[in-house]
C-alpha cells in the first residue's frame, strides 16, 4: 500500500492507496473521512474481549476497531483524528516496539499488533496514561496529537513536559520527576516532567489540550446570582 500525509501540521489527514486486493488497514473508530465505495469495513473487538477492554480502560482507545479491506487495486481510504492537529507515521521494524500515549493511536497495517503495557503510578503522573499502547510486528503505524508533532532522536538524556508526550521507541526508558525544587513546582508554571534515557526516537506535541483549557477558562461566561 501507499500512504501520504496531507494538510500537515494543523489539520492532518492520512491518504491510503491500496495497491492490491486484500490489503488491510486497522483503524481507530470514527477516524474514517472518506473512501472508495469498493473498500469493505468490518468492525470487531481487536484481539478479543479482554484485550479490547484493556485497551479501552487503560489505553484510552475505543473498544471496537475497524478493519478496512481493499477489493481491487488503487482503492483509496482517507483517515483523520478527532482533535485538530497533526498526524505522523513510523515503521515498526519487527524488533523494537513503539509506545504511544493514551489516545494517540490512529491506524496501522494489519501486520502490526497493538496491546497495552501497564505503567502504574509512573503512568498516572507521566500524563501518558496508566498504560501505554504498544505496537509490535512489522509495518506502518500512524498516530496523532493535538498540535504539531515534533520528532527528537535521543542519544543521551532528554526532558519533556508530561503533557506533551505522544510516543517513543522501545529503546528509551523514562522516569517522572519534578523540574527544580518544590518552589519551582508550584510557582514556575512547570510541573512534572519525564526524563528519558537510552537511545531512540521520541515524538512530542507542540500543544496540549490542558493548557488550552486553562487559557480559555477566564473567558467562559459565569453564572450571575
Amino acid at each position: 500500500m501507499q500512504t501520504q500525509l496531507l494538510q500537515k501540521p494543523d489539520f492532518g489527514m492520512l491518504k491510503v492507496t491500496f495497491e492490491a486486493a486484500g490489503e488491510q488497514m486497522l483503524v481507530e473508530a470514527s477516524a474514517m473521512v472518506a473512501m472508495d465505495s469498493g473498500v469493505q469495513m468490518k468492525t470487531q473487538l481487536q484481539g478479543g474481549l479482554l484485550a479490547a477492554a484493556k485497551r479501552k480502560m487503560l489505553g484510552g482507545e475505543s473498544l471496537f476497531q475497524n478493519t478496512y479491506t481493499a477489493t481491487a487495486p488503487m482503492q483509496r481510504l482517507y483517515l483523520a483524528p478527532a482533535p485538530e492537529g497533526d498526524v505522523e507515521q513510523t515503521m515498526v521494524d519487527g524488533v523494537t516496539p513503539v509506545f504511544l500515549s493514551s489516545g494517540a493511536f490512529m491506524a496501522c497495517a494489519s501486520s502490526v499488533t497493538m496491546d497495552t503495557r501497564w505503567e502504574g503510578a509512573r503512568g498516572f503522573f507521566s500524563g501518558a496514561g496508566l498504560a501505554l499502547l504498544r505496537a509490535q510486528g512489522q509495518g506502518p503505524l500512524f498516530f496523532s496529537s493535538y498540535g504539531g508533532i515534533h520528532a527528537v532522536d535521543v542519544t543521551h538524556g532528554y526532558i519533556v513536559d508530561t503533557s506533551h508526550i505522544v510516543g517513543f521507541q522501545g529503546g528509551l526508558q523514562y522516569r517522572v520527576q519534578k523540574l527544580g525544587g518544590l518552589k519551582s513546582l508550584f510557582l514556575s508554571g512547570e510541573g512534572l516532567v519525564c526524563h528519558f534515557t537510552g537511545q531512540g526516537r521520541l515524538w512530542l506535541s507542540t500543544r496540549n489540550p490542558g493548557a488550552l483549557a486553562s487559557f480559555l477558562a477566564p473567558f467562559r461566561p459565569r453564572k450571575s446570582n
